[in-house]
């Protein structure tokens, strides 16, 4: 019998469990007394315990057995003993998630560490009047009456996996189980049902395309109405498979900020909201790093120690907040903590000694500008280098991926108060409405959430400076950007009037010069061909109705 379905299987449910006890054990930290959450981890456990069994993964059911255990004493004292016993649980759940993790990279054979195994072993090991030898604990006991993890097609999966003891050699890597998505049937029910649609308006089209031209012209009209319909819904129903909940990467975060905290003797708490909105998974997979570098850097440089709050009149526990909202095709993600904020004094100096900006220019730099300046490669604030952070490494990295994704990264700082830094990005990669403009005879695609408006101006109005162009715009001085140039296309001859595109390059406002406006589209975003990888400024490519090919650009990497 080929495992690796069984396998695949028992990873998916695994990481869903691990998400469960994850979310249980930060609840129990809070109440130690809570019997649901008590209940939660011991049933994750037992399951865990079950599935590995069934597979033959014995260190990783031994490591479940052994947490079960541990669960179960918990469960008969009715709360958690004080010491270090949430700490031992946490440790537990982390053996378990990169036990599993080395089976999903093919290792059949994953180690369990036995000093983790002896400490969830120790005393006190069962209810009050119980004894017994540690070292027994390992062997594996029936459950009785308990039953087996079931696929969705009903079938006893472990059960059926456990039939079969054939597994790859020791030392021989299994090859790795294909990702696979969870989709609502009722979601690929509607996806079904327009995919018969848009096969019923092809064979309609196609019979009105045979019939007579004077005949069969209002029928071919009709038939390609319904198909551009139904295309457009199937277009949509797509768009929804490829959607996943933020939840996904926002969950482990309060966990997460617990082992950061600890490490740097801290204390934090934090709140996720709006959770349940979807975005791209192609984005949603590219946003989990830059996430916990944010979280990391408001727990390590945010939040103040203990005593420090409390000398301040805060609450000894620091607040961390992570706010998602839908604003038109985006969504805005934002960090928020109630810590010492960042000291704009301590960037404008180290800026001014890394020689990004001169001393003077600084003393006049606005708050949000200083606060800007944390994403320069190599700046940090930090005045020591801790294993959490300090090296100035990262920020511009979450910066550079926010944008790559066609995003934006705010931050706001108050001192004393807290910093809030916002990440705002596209909720679909794949499908763009964008702005198409003519080039001599290239047409390329902008972005149309980054187009503030179009405007015509002077030729003359626009003046010139060595290699940079400014326009004066009500009472506001533009940087003007030859959008030909930049992309290395030839364009026309000067005329008296010039269209400009107002849009934002790297958070400054910018005007950007075209020959002309061709319109408005929804395009498909496909990746840009390998050999083209090198040309930073194109961010996609589509093909036109002509069969022309069209780029979409990068506005952040025209600068």
């Amino acid at each position: 019998m080929d495992l690796a379905k069984y396998r695949a299987i028992f990873i998916e449910e695994a990481t869903e469990h691990f998400s469960e006890m994850s979310s249980a054990l930060l609840e129990l930290e809070k109440t130690p007394d809570s019997g649901d959450s008590i209940d939660v981890i011991f049933r994750m456990a037992h399951s865990i315990k079950g599935m590995a069994a069934s597979l033959s993964y014995d260190t990783i059911t031994e490591l479940a057995h052994r947490l079960e255990d541990r669960m179960e004493l918990i469960r008969s004292a009715g709360r958690v003993p004080p010491g270090d016993e949430m700490s031992l649980l946490f440790r537990g759940l982390s053996a378990l998630e990169a036990m599993v993790g080395s089976v999903a990279g093919g290792d059949e054979s994953p180690v369990a560490d036995p000093a983790l195994l002896i400490a969830l072993g120790a005393e006190p090991r069962e209810p009050a009047g119980a004894a017994g030898d540690p070292s027994k604990e390992t062997e594996a006991r029936p459950e009785a009456g308990r039953a087996a993890p079931v696929d969705s097609e009903g079938g006893n999966v472990m059960a059926a996996a456990a039939i079969d003891h054939t597994r790859a050699p020791k030392g021989v890597a299994a090859p790795r189980p294909p990702a696979t998505v969870r989709v609502d049937t009722a979601v690929l029910d509607r996806f079904l049902s327009t995919v018969g649609e848009v096969i019923l308006n092809t064979s309609q089209v196609r019979t009105a395309a045979e019939a007579p031209v004077k005949e069969g012209s209002a029928h071919l009209t009709e038939g390609l109405d319904r198909m551009d319909r139904a295309v457009g819904e199937l277009q949509r129903r797509a768009l929804e498979l490829r959607t996943t909940r933020l939840l996904r990467i926002v969950e482990p975060l309060p966990r997460t900020a617990r082992e950061i905290a600890q490490r740097a003797g801290k204390r934090v708490q934090v709140e996720t909201v709006g959770a349940e909105l979807e975005l791209d998974r192609s984005i949603l997979d590219r946003l989990s790093d830059p996430l916990v570098h944010l979280l990391r850097n408001a727990v390590d440089h945010g939040i103040e120690s203990p005593e420090v709050r409390r000398a301040a009149g805060k609450d000894e526990v620091g607040h961390i907040r992570v706010e998602a909202r839908r604003v038109k095709d985006r969504v805005r993600i934002s960090i928020s903590d109630d810590g010492a904020g960042i000291d704009l004094d301590s960037v404008r100096a180290r800026a001014v000694e890394a020689g990004v900006v001169h001393a003077d220019l600084a003393e006049d730099l606005a708050p949000e500008d200083l606060a800007a300046l944390i994403f320069y490669p190599g700046l940090s604030t930090s005045e020591t280098v801790s294993e959490i952070s300090g090296r100035g490494v990262g920020m511009d990295a979450v910066k550079a991926t926010i944008e790559s994704l066609g995003g934006s990264i705010e931050v706001q700082s108050e001192r004393g108060r807290g910093t809030t830094t916002s990440l705002v990005v596209p909720i679909t990669a794949a499908v763009q409405r964008v702005l198409l403009l003519g080039l001599a005879g290239e047409t390329v695609a902008l972005p149309i959430a980054k187009v503030e408006r179009i405007t015509e101006v002077p030729a003359a109005s626009i003046e010139r400076s060595g290699g940079e162009a400014f326009c004066l715009l009500g009472e506001d001085l533009v940087p003007v950007l030859d959008l030909a140039q930049r992309i290395a296309v030839e364009g026309i001859e000067a005329s008296e009037t010039t269209t400009l595109v107002l849009t934002e390059v790297r958070g400054e406002r910018v005007g950007l010069t075209a020959d002309r406006v061709v319109g408005q589209q929804q395009i498909y975003v496909k990746p840009v061909p390998e050999l083209l990888k090198g040309a930073r400024a194109l961010a996609g490519l589509t093909i036109l109705g002509d069969g022309r090919p069209m780029f979409l650009l990068d506005l952040n990497q025209l600068a």
